[in-house]
């Protein structure tokens, strides 16, 4: 019977090591792990997406601090207004027969007074919303997670979410939310029994102000924990956002590919620049004044008018390129002067279309000058 065995990359037949088959593992699962951090187009892609790393836990908890707060420090206005409410709505209805038209009318009225007294409320609890979610993600507009996806129908896929691991992590991080908060409200409420028990003795309004004033601490006790698990939420979202778009190596390389392009093709375009930049350098030897040789290895062209401030390289080249630069001067009757230093200067020191640096002012104006008197002979 033939065996399998283990071959590093994939698994066939073969010989056992130590009278024992090897185990077949695919190594393409390892290949395609996710390793990588991901890169910053990565995520402008998956932001774009609306994917961003979000705790809707500290939303929350700050929303709530906030309100706990305003309610606190607006407590005497909310005791005199929902007074007044209450009052008008058992007044009217002593006062009149409540069928359905004042019945309706009174709702109305009073809703609107609700809304009155309760709309600054809303309204920083929108702001604080709002400043919280844009301090976790920043500004982002997307309508992907609304748009209908078919995959969203699918019985299999709905069940591999809800039995998933971050399924399962946000269950757990909920139930140990409510056993924490439960349990610091309770330690929080039963130090407060042997007040309320005062409250026997009280008038109205001192038992209001007292059960306000307990009311406030224990939720400001609990919002403090809330809002310390919330930014234990934030943390956990954060890194599990990271984690969920990390990349395979395979899909970095091709991201470099599609952002820069593949290798082999930039280095076709490269050297065809090359050859563009050298065919162009050679229509320009032609205009040269002169071509300063090494005599051999370097040759190196300048073009010289009256109306530039200083000779300028027009090409330059070693080798082959030497050879050709030599031959089209040749051809074009431009002169061709051997000086080794000169040319080794002017090929290392200065690029094309450039103008040569002033320490070699005195040695190029010799040249020109020798090749100015051979035509004035001429």
């Amino acid at each position: 019977m033939e065996r399998r065995y283990f071959t590093g990359k994939t698994c066939g037949p073969g010989r056992h090591v130590a009278g024992l088959a090897a185990p077949c593992i695919n190594l393409q699962l390892f290949a395609e792990e996710k390793t990588e951090e991901a890169t910053p187009h990565r995520i402008q892609e998956v932001r774009r997406k609306g994917q961003v790393a979000r705790s809707n836990d500290l939303s929350a908890a700050l929303v709530l601090l906030a309100s706990i707060i305003y309610l606190y420090w607006r407590r005497e206005t909310f005791y005199v207004e929902m007074a007044g409410l209450i009052s008008t709505l058992i007044q009217e209805g002593w006062r009149h027969d409540l069928d359905g038209g004042v019945f309706l009318a009174m709702v109305s009225e009073i809703a609107f007074k609700a809304g009155i007294l309760l709309a600054p409320l809303l309204l920083l609890a929108a702001t604080v919303g709002l400043a919280a979610n844009f301090a976790q993600t920043g500004f982002i507009f997307s309508l992907e997670p609304i748009k209908p996806r078919l995959e969203n129908l699918d019985p299999v896929k709905g069940l591999q979410r809800f039995f998933s691991r971050r399924a399962l992590m946000e269950l757990v991080k909920s139930l140990g939310k409510v056993v924490i908060v439960s349990l610091v409200v309770w330690l929080l409420v039963k130090g407060q029994f042997g007040r309320l028990l005062m409250t026997v003795d009280m008038g109205f309004p001192e038992t209001l102000e007292l059960a306000g004033r307990i009311i406030f601490r224990v939720g400001l006790g609990a919002m403090a924990v809330f809002l310390g698990l919330a930014a234990a939420d934030y943390i956990f979202q954060r890194r599990e956002f990271q984690r969920n778009i990390r990349m395979t190596r395979q899909e970095v390389k091709e991201e470099l590919k599609q952002m820069e392009g593949d290798p082999l093709v930039r280095s076709r375009l490269r050297e065809k620049q090359r050859r563009l930049a050298r065919h162009r350098m050679m229509h320009a030897v032609p205009e040269a004044t002169v071509v300063i040789t090494n005599p051999v290895h370097l040759a190196v062209a300048l073009r010289y008018r009256e109306t530039e401030g200083a000779p300028r390289v027009v090409a330059k080249g070693a080798g082959s390129i030497a050879e050709r630069i030599k031959d089209v001067a040749r051809r074009h009757n431009v002169p061709v002067v051997e000086n080794p230093p000169v040319a080794r200067a002017l090929y290392r020191q200065v690029e094309l279309g450039q103008e040569i640096p002033v320490a070699l002012y005195q040695a190029v104006a010799e040249i020109l000058a020798q090749i100015y008197r051979l035509r004035g002979k001429l």
